[in-house]
């Protein structure tokens, strides 16, 4: 990381949000010189205590928000394998891609706003985030089609015809929660970059409560949840965040283009990085037996995917102090968060991956009744337990990617190592060695791998200074601001 090239500074650090910044802003200092074991300590403890302090609520909410997806597969699934096969396939596949390319377009917005929170251009913040809705919505309504003619797109890909037609079924009346993200995302964006993130776990875990209580009613209960969580937020944003949030603006249509380029660049990089395993559930369709190879790969990826709600929020966490600290100028301070993040990170993925070992013949109980099942999800419980521990790391590196503006670069490294090298290869073991699903997940776990593995280096060779330096000019980038300065002169 380059720790040589920053110079010792006599005087440590103060708040944790970043504290101050280079306009409109009272100066912050950086973080002192670790010099011995016990500055080390010091420095892990007062970091980790910043980092929790954001990651706690923003995981809550994100587990509770994951929570809706995994309560209705848990429903769902003891109504029979092929109920269990068709959500399964509609959450995993078809709502999955439009999630995966919302919440990366809407986290430029986590770019954005953490950086110009950190200079202190708080004011700014609520137009940021109108953009963010306007871009948002209008992606939405481009995706509809993919839920709308989901079945003949399922049978395209090779899917089981009973499995694609009850999946279609079920996408189609869930397309109004498509667009509650689109709401979603943005505000809860906002909210993080000023780390007002404690509102954002109570209604996360409301929207769970009330979730559950609906599926006892009904089965499609996700758009009523899915839109009470987004307009809970909406209400907090617009009633209690006067700073950042001054009412409707037509700022938020002008120099739109700037924002629009790094959203559709965050949305590929994370979308490269959801679509990966959901390709897994897909390939997994054209082996023998599609509802055990479907129904085990779909348990393994709803277990994973618990773990990695909560990685999501760490993700959050880290993206909110490395473009607040740099955009308050605090290049030490950035480099201390991403050290602690990171370790921290591998060891919480070290312990799940202990847990699924040591639980692999229980947990496939809690989601379905049949033996064949359960067996097929225990057979696979080693390969979900390294994946586990793979993407306790590759999630928080993204954060960190997020909160300097580096999508773009991310996301070519995501396009290579993914979809070049990882799923060809899981295709090789799987379908050329016959190595069947654990050969197509291994194949693609050295993908992810790699991609861990050089996003690790660009991490440990990056001049935070540099990075730093350059916070206040993407800012007016992005922002637009750079645009209009154009267009006057």
């Amino acid at each position: 990381m380059e720790a040589g090239d920053l110079e010792a500074d006599p005087i440590a650090g103060g708040a944790a949000g970043g504290g101050g910044g280079r306009k409109g802003s009272v100066s912050v200092k950086d973080e002192a010189v670790v010099k011995s074991a016990g500055d080390a300590w010091s420095m892990f403890l007062m970091e980790s205590k910043k980092l929790w302090a954001i990651a706690v609520p923003i995981g809550f909410n994100v587990l509770c928000l994951y929570g809706l997806n995994s309560s209705t597969q848990i429903f769902v699934g003891h109504l029979g394998n092929l109920e269990l096969s068709a959500v399964a396939i509609g959450l995993s596949v078809i709502s999955n891609l439009s999630f995966g390319f919302l919440l990366g377009m809407g986290s430029a917005l986590e770019t954005l706003c953490g950086q110009a929170f950190g200079a202190g251009q708080v004011a700014m913040l609520g137009v940021y985030m109108q953009r963010s809705w306007i871009i948002l919505l209008a992606s939405a309504l481009l995706m509809c089609p993919l839920y709308l003619f989901a079945t003949p797109i399922l049978k395209l890909l090779g899917q089981d015809d009973n499995i694609a037609k009850a999946a279609g079924s079920f996408t189609v009346q869930i397309i109004p929660q498509m667009f509650a993200l689109a709401i979603n995302f943005p505000s809860q964006k906002f909210l993080q970059a000023q780390s007002k993130v404690s509102f954002l776990a109570w209604i996360g875990g409301a929207g769970l409560l009330f979730h559950v209580f609906l599926l006892w009613l009904f089965i499609y209960a996700y758009n009523i949840s899915m839109w009470g969580v987004a307009l809970a937020q909406v209400v907090y944003v617009m009633g209690w965040c006067k700073e950042g949030w001054t009412g409707f603006s037509w700022d938020a249509f002008k120099d739109i283009w700037a924002f629009v380029r790094l959203s559709f660049a965050s949305a590929v990089m994370l979308c490269l990085e959801v679509w990966y395993m959901m390709v897994l559930v897909v390939l997994a369709g054209h082996l023998k037996n599609a509802e055990i190879a479907v129904g085990s790969i779909s348990i393994c990826m709803n277990i994973n995917g618990w773990e990695g709600m909560i990685f999501i929020g760490i993700n959050a966490a880290i993206s909110v102090r490395v473009s607040n600290e740099l955009g308050a100028d605090r290049p030490r301070a950035t480099m201390y968060a991403v050290i602690v993040v990171i370790s921290t990170s591998l060891a919480i993925g070290l312990f799940s991956m202990v847990g699924i070992l040591a639980l692999r013949d229980y947990f496939p109980v809690i989601f379905t009744s049949d033996k064949n099942l359960q067996r097929a999800v225990s057979n696979i419980a080693g390969l979900l337990g390294v994946t586990m521990v793979l993407n306790s790391i590759q999630p928080v590196i993204s954060g960190v990617a997020i909160g300097g503006g580096w999508q773009g670069m991310v996301a070519y490294i995501n396009l290579g190592c993914y979809y070049v090298f990882g799923l060809p290869l899981g295709f090789l073991f799987g379908y050329v060695f016959h190595w069947g699903v654990e050969g197509i997940w291994a194949g693609m776990l050295c993908g992810t791998a790699l991609q861990t593995l050089i996003l690790l280096v660009i991490v440990w060779r990056t001049n935070w200074k540099e990075e730093a330096a350059q916070a206040s000019e993407r800012v007016r980038l992005w922002g637009g601001q750079e645009e209009s300065e154009k267009l006057q002169t």
